[in-house]
């Protein structure tokens, strides 16, 4: 079934279309930095180009567009994700990967470009899922967590299995041109945002890194040295880039038990 949004999982634990922020007050058409209560971390975006991280930066910084309860208007510069596909994209058939998404038309560095839509999970439901597929089953389910300043993870399950959108076409690539970044809207469940990491050229297939590190954090000795009996679950990688990896990206902590 088919959908631009993230929808409320089977287990209802998580409403990602309840609206919990306040709006800002804003009555300009276009929100200004230090001015909107949205804008108080920073300038998200510039002419719909996703702002570079300062290269001091180790991680992203999170982003908050305004939202249904602002006073702004619809063409506000901060209201970018929740806009939608602005992009022609096709779903092709790849010669080794299954389904693929390609770009049908030229898109700039910093665009965005689709969002990973799907039922947003409960970890238990996430697990159960996870654990009740075969081999030969495709794992749709992508595990987001986000490192508070205060030594928290805030994790973010969604499944497009059953419900979602474009961005389950998605293919790994260890060199991608997308990147992935949580975009919140109306509340604390993130939109899971891939903007487009180089300029794309129209027919060229779009990919992101499913383990998150592309732009982000370097790798964790847990993810640099699988287990061998990891491996035996592990998928073979296609994406053809010289810096392969020759599998898939593993995370293996919803296999293991409580």
């Amino acid at each position: 079934q088919y959908s631009p949004d993230n929808v409320a999982g089977a287990d209802g634990d998580i409403d990602p279309t309840e609206i919990t922020f306040p709006g800002c007050s804003c009555l300009t058409s276009s929100c200004v930095v230090h001015v909107c209560s949205c804008l108080c971390r920073g300038e998200n975006y510039n002419s719909l180009c996703l702002k570079p991280t300062d290269k001091e930066e180790e991680y992203a910084r999170p982003v908050f567009e305004c939202n249904a309860m602002c006073q702004c208007g619809e063409s506000c510069q901060n209201r970018v994700v929740q806009r939608g596909l602005q992009f022609r994209l096709e779903v092709f058939k790849t010669e080794k990967k299954g389904w693929g998404l390609r770009a049908l038309e030229f898109i700039a560095k910093g665009r965005f470009v689709c969002e990973y839509a799907g039922e947003v999970l409960g970890f238990n439901e996430a697990r159960r899922r996870i654990q009740a597929q075969t081999s030969k089953d495709s794992n749709y389910i992508i595990a987001v967590r986000e490192h508070l300043h205060n030594g928290q993870i805030m994790e973010t399950f969604v499944d497009p299995t059953y419900i979602g959108n474009v961005g389950r076409f998605l293919n790994h690539s260890c060199e991608p041109n997308l990147f992935m970044v949580p975009v919140r809207v109306d509340s604390m469940v993130p939109k899971l945002a891939l903007f487009a990491a180089t300029d794309i050229s129209a027919g060229e297939e779009l990919s992101y890194d499913y383990s998150g590190r592309f732009h982000n954090s370097p790798i964790t000795n847990r993810e640099q040295k699988p287990l061998e009996e990891d491996n035996r679950l592990r998928k073979p990688c296609y994406c053809g880039s010289r810096t392969c990896a020759s599998f898939l990206p593993w995370d293996s902590s919803l296999f293991s038990t409580p």
